[in-house]
């Protein structure tokens, strides 16, 4: 289980570094647009994120399961 988690860890790092070293500019612009969005939306967001991101954890961890 931890090993799962600590993977999905650091490819969260990996994708999210990729933008701000591909597109540091694309990036900053992104991040000012967050900046001026509403709670409501940022919240929306978030929860979206979170539950794609819960998604491709127990699809990873069925996979992982199903070739042991």
């Amino acid at each position: 289980m931890w090993t799962i988690f600590i993977s999905a860890l650091g490819l969260l790092f990996v994708f999210e570094g990729i933008l701000p070293f591909l597109s540091p500019p694309a990036w900053r612009r992104v991040m000012l647009q967050m900046t001026v969005q509403g709670d409501r939306l940022l919240r929306i967001i978030g929860l979206v994120s979170m539950l794609a991101g819960l998604a491709l954890v127990s699809i990873a961890r069925d996979l992982y399961q199903g070739i042991m």
